[in-house]
């Protein structure tokens, strides 16, 4: 399993939305967020459609700018609980044991507004037990050295971003691949470089997914990459079947040889661990004895 992230900067680009067909079938997604996304519902829709997916939750664009949008497939048991400008909230597996967060994530572009987003995103730490997954363009950098030309990055405005990461208790996921995310190149040949777009998560979630990774992909339609979090931990080993005793174990006698053999052997052990140790040997005596009698497993 794996999720998409990208900062695509208008589906109403052909461009933009032929390289993003390419990469999902090269890639294979369960879930894409998409960024900016500069449409309407109609184009929403259409985009779904050409990429394959079973659903979507939009939030749309505000007159010509923003806009998000989350497409998921039919195998992904996914709940979007809230959404805004900035974010689409959502659990996989929503009531049940194995329950995580996903939360797709853009930051505002204006330095005067960005506080407002990260209380948004202090308002949304409410599950602290349940594992939580929040990636997308964050418009900010935690680190000089997440930036390369340009003027210095303010040291109150990075520390701000890293404030709110401390209280939702976001690690970052690191990354494979190049290291900025986002590039603007000027006429006069000089560029800037950042770190915009990333992946961050608990750590409960971090042992969840543990070896899980973030891979910065190449792109040509848009100033930011994608982002791919291809998960890792959700093969679970298979639960050991509990022991039952078939009706039809009767009709074959040797059954009952079977059951007198694993109850008559020493253990070895003392008062009621005897009777619990003989209780599991038969259950395992029997169990191979049905392989081997009536061929089940």
């Amino acid at each position: 399993m794996s999720c998409l992230a990208w900062n695509c900067r208008g589906l109403g680009n052909l461009r933009i939305v032929r390289e993003l067909g390419e990469i999902v079938r090269a890639k294979d997604p369960s879930l894409v967020f998409l960024a900016e996304t500069l449409t309407d519902e109609a184009r929403l829709e259409f985009v779904q459609g050409s990429l394959g997916f079973d659903h979507r939750w939009v939030v749309p664009r505000v007159g010509r700018s923003g806009g998000l949008v989350l497409f998921w497939k039919a195998s992904v048991k996914l709940t979007v609980v809230g959404s805004c400008k900035n974010y689409i909230d959502a659990f996989v597996d929503k009531g049940e044991e194995s329950e995580w967060r996903i939360m797709g994530f853009y930051g505002e572009p204006e330095t005067a507004n960005r506080i407002e987003a990260w209380n948004k995103l202090r308002c949304l730490n409410s599950h602290p037990i349940c594992p939580w997954l929040c990636l997308g363009d964050f418009n900010e950098i935690v680190r000089q050295d997440e930036k390369v030309g340009g003027a210095l990055r303010s040291h109150n405005q990075m520390q701000l971003f890293r404030d709110v990461l401390d209280e939702c208790g976001f690690m970052d996921l690191g990354f494979v691949g190049p290291k900025f995310t986002w590039a603007r190149h000027y006429e006069d040949g000089s560029s800037i470089w950042e770190r915009l777009d990333r992946g961050l998560a608990t750590n409960n979630w971090f042992l969840k997914f543990s070896g899980s990774r973030v891979h910065h992909l190449h792109c040509d339609s848009s100033d930011h990459q994608p982002i791919l979090v291809v998960f890792s931990g959700l093969e679970h080993p298979k639960r050991k079947k509990p022991f039952r005793f078939e009706e039809m174990w009767l009709s074959n006698t040797s059954c009952e040889e079977v059951v007198k053999a694993a109850w008559y052997c020493t253990s070895g052990a003392e008062d009621g661990r005897d009777v619990l140790n003989k209780v599991e040997k038969c259950g395992k005596d029997l169990n191979w004895w049905n392989r081997n009698v009536f061929g089940n497993v």
